[in-house]
């Protein structure tokens, strides 16, 4: 009834379709991700100021459907109201002071690199004894090491580190995907072997 593969952990052996949901999208995620990452060491101001624009855009969005949200469910709520106001106005500030906003923003990513830092660690240690799990121990460590960097550096490099670090590690998340995919579609290709 069951297929169960060594080099899989429990998980991925019970629920098949993830594992296949993963190898079909892993390599167009992962060349996608090391596109924008090669962007983001190449051009880091750019990459900068895009993200720094993505993020005002995004929160201007969350704002303008947090106050339809609060119109709609109650028009009395002034907590809705407020949260809805601080991230328009916010947005708008981001916008305005786009340095002021990479500097903000700058602190942001420092949280954000020492997360997938975390999170990268967690996958490594679970994918251990496999040889796939060095390649996310090094995108943990990298991870960490950019987090590190950004707090160092801030707020004066931020514009600047905002691309580079982005881009780096879009870059690395892009060859770990890539390299996940190809790791299970090596086991996909054993197992049919297997059949034979």
């Amino acid at each position: 009834m069951w297929k169960w593969h060594k080099n899989l952990n429990l998980e991925m052996n019970i629920n098949k379709n993830l594992v296949d949901n993963f190898k079909k999208h892993a390599k167009i995620s992962g060349s996608i991700f090391v596109l924008f990452g090669a962007i983001g060491i190449f051009f880091p101001t750019f990459m900068s100021v895009t993200t720094v624009m993505l993020v005002a855009y995004l929160m201007m969005f969350a704002g303008i459907s947090a106050g339809v949200m609060t119109y709609r469910s109650n028009k009395e709520d002034w907590h809705g109201w407020l949260k809805s106001f601080i991230l328009v106005l916010s947005s708008f500030f981001i916008l305005y002071y786009p340095i002021q906003g990479a500097a903000a923003l700058g602190l942001v990513f420092a949280i954000y690199f020492f997360s997938d830092a975390f999170a990268g660690f967690s996958l490594a240690l679970s994918l251990r004894p496999q040889k796939i799990w060095l390649v996310w121990l090094f995108n943990a460590i990298t991870s960490l090491a950019l987090g590190v960097l950004f707090v160092i550096g801030w707020p004066m490099s931020s514009l600047f580190l905002i691309g580079i670090l982005v881009g780096i590690s879009l870059l690395f998340d892009g060859v770990a995907l890539l390299l996940g995919g190809a790791f299970v579609q090596d086991i996909d290709d054993e197992d049919k072997d297997g059949d034979k």
